[in-house]
């Protein structure tokens, strides 16, 4: 996890024994700490609703505060930094 700064936040959700989603940390990871964002992981197992919209999807990085601001897989350095320039 990274520190916290005004309280911006994305959310990766994925699912363990997922290693595209490992993958999605790790690009993510580095991005949302330089930049002083949360990063929250959100196993998608733990919820029947989150199954239903993202089973199929996962790793999806979303913006915590907007609904529907995200990226699905396979996303890259660029398209994270584009998320993030979202939260400023």
């Amino acid at each position: 996890m990274t520190s916290e700064r005004g309280g911006r936040e994305l959310v990766l959700y994925h699912t363990a024994g997922c290693h595209l989603c490992e993958l999605a940390e790790a690009i993510a990871l580095p991005l949302v700490a330089a930049a002083g964002v949360r990063l929250r992981l959100v196993d998608i197992a733990d919820s029947d609703a989150l199954m239903e919209r993202y089973g199929t999807r996962i790793p999806v990085l979303a913006n915590a505060a907007l609904l529907g601001e995200e990226i699905g897989w396979p996303f890259d350095e660029a398209a994270v930094r584009g998320l993030l320039a979202a939260l400023s």
